[in-house]
């Protein structure tokens, strides 16, 4: 998708869900990504032979009822290198990365963690079929039918202070992104990507931090998406919303921004409860940037606030704390913001929560 920088060189006996594309086009010699109708379990697994691929999960949780909201993000990327097939088993055709993040609102810190491996050995894995994805001790599963999907994740940092073991139940049914699952990046062929959400994941499980282990339980927005030309040539980054709303809708928004700040191409979507999906087109979606917060360590400046203009609705969208930039450079090798955000309305009543992306602000992405 729009979302993630690369740097670095079965459904419990029930038959496959389908979803049908009624898009058209012509194959571009430039990318291996098609329209093609989505195929579930498959479509949930690995897609090697494309340049990048990622699931992501971002949300909330809460030890108490009344206790402030800890957001959360553990994401694992797979990266084919390009170098050419080799008979030594140490020939890296694919890499694995992860990041995992914490986001305390309530201390306005956010600890984090990154992993780097290339993929066999047992070390690393992005198994085909169905979500596997392993990096050493983390990991990241599905199980379960493809309509009613259930996932389990593990992350213990070496350095941050923080772990924890979660399951994140489907309670809606997958949103196919874009046009049947055919997200569009920009104007030309190859600007495209493969992209599912499930939001409204029912999450709950173990947070341990700072040695102390406590019970929670939260909401979670999981995306996958795979792509050879995530970010267009004529952009710089990007800026994204994923948003659980309190009625059970689901608001999804992006843009993809030149170097003068001024929008390349935007897209979204829109699902209330129960009900159809709303995609949005390039000239539907709009973000007007509001207060800003420059990032100590990197220099950049992010605004964290904005105003979002949607077919669905006008929105504010308002970080909950501004210091949750992450270092990447060790794995992913720079930086981008992301962190939990509320979602308001026109009146200023809070009607959502869930994440903020924002790419490109530290330096173009090389993708």
């Amino acid at each position: 998708m729009q979302r993630r920088l690369f740097i670095a060189a079965a459904a419990c006996g029930a038959a496959p869900a389908t979803v049908s594309s009624a898009v058209s086009s012509t194959e571009s010699p430039l990318t291996t990504v098609h329209p093609r109708p989505l195929v579930f379990p498959a479509d949930f697994g690995a897609h090697p032979a494309t340049r990048t691929e990622w699931w992501y999960v971002t949300g909330w949780l809460q030890a108490q009822a009344d206790a402030a909201p800890l957001g959360f993000q553990v994401t694992f990327f797979r990266s084919a290198t390009g170098l050419a097939a080799s008979p030594s088993r140490f020939g890296a055709q694919q890499l694995v990365f992860a990041h995992a993040v914490l986001g305390d609102v309530a201390g306005r810190r956010q600890r984090h963690d990154q992993r780097i491996a290339r993929a066999g050995f047992g070390i690393a894995d992005s198994a085909e079929g169905d979500t596997r994805v392993l990096l050493r001790d983390w990991f990241l599963r599905r199980e379960g039918s493809a309509g009613a999907s259930r996932y389990t994740t593990r992350v213990a940092s070496d350095s941050g202070g923080f772990a924890f073991e979660l399951s994140f139940e489907a309670t809606q049914p997958v949103l196919l992104q874009g046009e049947a699952g055919w997200s569009r990046k920009g104007p030309k062929p190859h600007e495209a990507s493969r992209y599912y959400s499930q939001p409204q994941l029912r999450t709950s499980g173990t947070l341990t931090l700072d040695g102390r282990a406590r019970a929670v339980q939260g909401r979670a927005w999981f995306d996958h998406e795979w792509s050879d030309h995530a970010l267009p040539d004529d952009a710089v980054g990007w800026d994204w919303i994923g948003m659980n709303l309190d009625d059970g809708s689901a608001l999804m928004a992006v843009r993809q921004r030149r170097a003068d700040g001024t929008p390349y191409y935007a897209g979204g979507s829109f699902r209330a409860a129960g009900g159809e999906v709303r995609n949005f087109g390039p000239g539907e979606v709009r973000f007007v940037p509001g207060r800003r917060w420059s990032s100590p360590l990197s220099r950049a400046s992010y605004p964290v606030e904005w105003a979002v203009e949607t077919p669905a609705g006008r929105y504010r969208v308002r970080a909950l704390f501004d210091a949750q930039e992450l270092d990447s450079r060790a794995s992913t090798g720079g930086f981008y913001w992301e962190g939990l955000s509320e979602l308001m309305d026109e009146s200023g009543r809070r009607v959502g929560l869930g994440y903020l992306e924002m790419t490109g602000y530290a330096g173009r992405l090389r993708i």
